[in-house]
Protein backbone atom coordinates (compact mmCIF):
# COMPACT_ATOMS: atom_id res chain seq x y z
CA UNK A 1 0.00 0.00 0.00
CA UNK A 2 1.04 3.55 -0.54
CA UNK A 3 1.89 6.04 2.18
CA UNK A 4 -1.00 8.32 3.12
CA UNK A 5 -0.10 11.98 2.62
CA UNK A 6 -0.33 14.43 5.49
CA UNK A 7 -3.62 16.17 6.20
CA UNK A 8 -1.96 19.52 5.50
CA UNK A 9 -1.15 18.39 1.94
CA UNK A 10 -4.86 17.80 1.31
CA UNK A 11 -5.62 21.20 2.80
CA UNK A 12 -3.01 22.87 0.55
CA UNK A 13 -4.40 21.04 -2.51
CA UNK A 14 -7.92 22.34 -1.79
CA UNK A 15 -9.40 18.88 -1.21
CA UNK A 16 -9.99 19.96 2.39
CA UNK A 17 -11.37 23.38 3.13
CA UNK A 18 -11.49 25.34 6.37
CA UNK A 19 -15.12 26.06 7.27
CA UNK A 20 -17.05 27.25 10.29
CA UNK A 21 -17.48 24.34 12.70
CA UNK A 22 -20.79 22.60 12.04
CA UNK A 23 -21.74 21.14 15.41
CA UNK A 24 -25.21 19.99 14.34
CA UNK A 25 -24.01 18.10 11.29
CA UNK A 26 -21.19 16.61 13.37
CA UNK A 27 -23.70 15.41 15.97
CA UNK A 28 -25.96 13.96 13.26
CA UNK A 29 -23.02 11.94 11.90
CA UNK A 30 -22.21 10.63 15.40
CA UNK A 31 -25.83 9.56 15.84
CA UNK A 32 -25.81 7.82 12.45
CA UNK A 33 -22.53 6.05 13.27
CA UNK A 34 -24.01 4.81 16.54
CA UNK A 35 -27.17 3.63 14.76
CA UNK A 36 -25.14 1.74 12.17
CA UNK A 37 -22.91 0.22 14.85
CA UNK A 38 -25.93 -1.04 16.81
CA UNK A 39 -27.43 -2.47 13.63
CA UNK A 40 -24.13 -4.15 12.79
CA UNK A 41 -24.10 -5.83 16.20
CA UNK A 42 -27.69 -7.03 15.73
CA UNK A 43 -26.89 -8.39 12.29
CA UNK A 44 -23.86 -10.25 13.61
CA UNK A 45 -25.92 -11.67 16.50
CA UNK A 46 -28.66 -12.90 14.19
CA UNK A 47 -26.73 -13.85 11.03
CA UNK A 48 -23.24 -14.52 12.32
CA UNK A 49 -20.13 -13.77 10.33
CA UNK A 50 -19.40 -15.83 7.25
CA UNK A 51 -18.14 -15.36 3.71
CA UNK A 52 -21.66 -14.37 2.54
CA UNK A 53 -21.99 -11.50 5.05
CA UNK A 54 -18.35 -10.36 4.98
CA UNK A 55 -18.68 -7.63 2.34
CA UNK A 56 -21.73 -6.08 3.97
CA UNK A 57 -19.98 -5.95 7.34
CA UNK A 58 -16.83 -4.46 5.81
CA UNK A 59 -18.91 -1.70 4.19
CA UNK A 60 -20.78 -1.03 7.44
CA UNK A 61 -17.50 -0.78 9.34
CA UNK A 62 -16.06 1.66 6.84
CA UNK A 63 -19.16 3.86 7.06
CA UNK A 64 -19.14 3.84 10.87
CA UNK A 65 -15.50 4.88 11.11
CA UNK A 66 -15.74 7.52 8.40
CA UNK A 67 -18.89 9.07 9.90
CA UNK A 68 -17.03 9.46 13.19
CA UNK A 69 -13.94 10.95 11.51
CA UNK A 70 -16.09 13.38 9.50
CA UNK A 71 -17.86 14.35 12.70
CA UNK A 72 -14.54 15.33 14.26
CA UNK A 73 -13.52 17.20 11.11
CA UNK A 74 -16.75 19.21 11.14
CA UNK A 75 -16.36 20.00 14.83
CA UNK A 76 -12.87 21.34 14.10
CA UNK A 77 -14.02 23.32 11.06
CA UNK A 78 -12.89 21.14 8.14
CA UNK A 79 -14.72 19.58 5.21
CA UNK A 80 -13.37 17.50 2.34
CA UNK A 81 -14.85 17.00 -1.11
CA UNK A 82 -14.00 15.75 -4.55
CA UNK A 83 -11.30 13.40 -5.70
CA UNK A 84 -9.14 12.49 -2.74
CA UNK A 85 -11.72 13.41 -0.09
CA UNK A 86 -11.76 9.96 1.49
CA UNK A 87 -7.96 9.82 1.54
CA UNK A 88 -7.96 13.23 3.26
CA UNK A 89 -10.32 11.89 5.92
CA UNK A 90 -7.96 8.96 6.48
CA UNK A 91 -5.10 11.46 6.85
CA UNK A 92 -7.15 13.44 9.39
CA UNK A 93 -7.23 10.33 11.57
CA UNK A 94 -3.59 11.09 12.47
CA UNK A 95 -4.80 14.31 14.10
CA UNK A 96 -7.17 12.18 16.17
CA UNK A 97 -4.36 10.06 17.59
CA UNK A 98 -4.35 7.11 15.19
CA UNK A 99 -0.94 5.50 14.94
CA UNK A 100 0.59 4.60 11.59
CA UNK A 101 -0.49 0.95 11.78
CA UNK A 102 -4.10 2.09 12.25
CA UNK A 103 -3.76 4.56 9.37
CA UNK A 104 -2.53 1.73 7.13
CA UNK A 105 -5.49 -0.48 8.08
CA UNK A 106 -7.93 2.40 7.58
CA UNK A 107 -6.48 3.29 4.18
CA UNK A 108 -6.59 -0.36 3.16
CA UNK A 109 -10.22 -0.52 4.30
CA UNK A 110 -10.97 2.58 2.20
CA UNK A 111 -9.34 0.96 -0.82
CA UNK A 112 -11.06 -2.40 -0.30
CA UNK A 113 -14.47 -0.80 0.20
CA UNK A 114 -14.05 0.87 -3.20
CA UNK A 115 -13.12 -2.51 -4.67
CA UNK A 116 -16.42 -3.89 -3.33
CA UNK A 117 -18.48 -0.98 -4.70
CA UNK A 118 -16.92 -0.66 -8.14
CA UNK A 119 -15.46 -4.09 -8.95
CA UNK A 120 -17.52 -6.59 -6.96
CA UNK A 121 -14.48 -7.71 -4.94
CA UNK A 122 -15.36 -10.42 -2.39
CA UNK A 123 -13.89 -10.67 1.09
CA UNK A 124 -13.96 -13.59 3.47
CA UNK A 125 -15.04 -14.17 7.05
CA UNK A 126 -11.51 -13.73 8.42
CA UNK A 127 -11.08 -10.27 6.91
CA UNK A 128 -14.54 -9.22 8.13
CA UNK A 129 -13.72 -10.39 11.66
CA UNK A 130 -10.47 -8.39 11.59
CA UNK A 131 -12.27 -5.24 10.41
CA UNK A 132 -15.12 -5.64 12.90
CA UNK A 133 -12.60 -5.88 15.76
CA UNK A 134 -10.74 -2.85 14.35
CA UNK A 135 -14.00 -0.90 14.14
CA UNK A 136 -14.86 -1.71 17.75
CA UNK A 137 -11.47 -0.46 18.92
CA UNK A 138 -11.44 2.64 16.73
CA UNK A 139 -15.03 3.67 17.44
CA UNK A 140 -14.21 3.70 21.17
CA UNK A 141 -11.18 5.87 20.42
CA UNK A 142 -13.31 8.29 18.39
CA UNK A 143 -16.06 8.84 20.98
Amino acid sequence: MRVVKSFEEYLNEGIVKKISPDKQRAEDLKIEAKRKYELLKRMIDSLGIDDDTANDYVEFCYDIIMFLIRSHMLNQGFASSGKGAHEAEVAFARKLGFDESEIIILDQLRYFRNRILYYGKRFDKEYAEKIIAFTKTISQKLK
